[in-house]
């Protein structure tokens, strides 16, 4: 398995938690880890992020979206990711590529295959050798948001276009069940961080 480790998954499914606990966990085990997100993984990627999500900001259009999105991950695996899994580090993202295809494809209605093409591109050979899926109701996972804070623009779509991306995080699992694990969002916060934990150790073991 390479090092490139992505945990995606609804709105509200606890990738942030998940993310953070596995990071801990590697670095007390002795790994050298890189914890990042998208988007806002680097500095360009910041400022992205805030024209893609503050609710104020003007809502662009899909095909505009999708080129943001692009920009951020081009940036994202350029000067970090791909420096990062080039000197060892284990690199653990919120978010990657799934979350474009699932969000702009299977949400927003924008081809797939166009997608994934400009995906290709923007990543440049760089793929998560492991991917969670933290899957949940759609609703279930707004309703863990509300109960806490307002949403950003994203968060705040119509319940169909949650929905919908729910069945695109679903047909992905389904397409590449040799890198992409899917994991009940609904139990115990720890008892995701250990499912999770397990299965890496057993796939960084396997690699060595």
């Amino acid at each position: 398995m390479n090092r490139f480790i992505t945990i995606e998954g609804v709105e509200g499914a606890g990738k942030t938690t998940q993310a953070a606990r596995l990071t801990d966990v590697l670095r007390r085990e002795g790994h050298d880890v890189v914890l990042t997100r998208e988007p806002g993984g680097t500095e360009l990627g910041r400022r992205l992020r805030q024209l893609l999500l503050d609710e104020s900001s003007l809502a662009p259009t899909a095909q505009t979206e999708l080129l943001l999105y692009l920009a951020d991950r081009a940036e994202h695996v350029e000067r970090l990711i791909r420096p990062a899994l080039d000197r060892g580090s284990v690199v653990i993202a919120d978010r990657f590529s799934d979350s474009m295809v699932a969000y702009q494809g299977y949400g927003r209605g924008v081809p797939i295959e166009t997608v994934r093409r400009l995906d290709d591109f923007a990543r440049g050979g760089v793929q998560p050798g492991l991917t969670f899926v933290l899957d949940l109701p759609a609703e279930e996972g707004l309703e863990r948001i509300r109960a806490t804070r307002s949403g950003d623009r994203l968060e705040n779509e119509a319940i169909e276009f949650h929905r919908r991306v729910r069945a695109g995080f679903q047909a992905i699992a389904a397409e590449h069940t040799d890198r992409v694990m899917v994991i009940d969002a609904r139990n115990e916060v720890q008892t995701i961080a250990a499912e999770i934990a397990d299965e890496v150790r057993r796939r960084l073991g396997r690699s060595t």
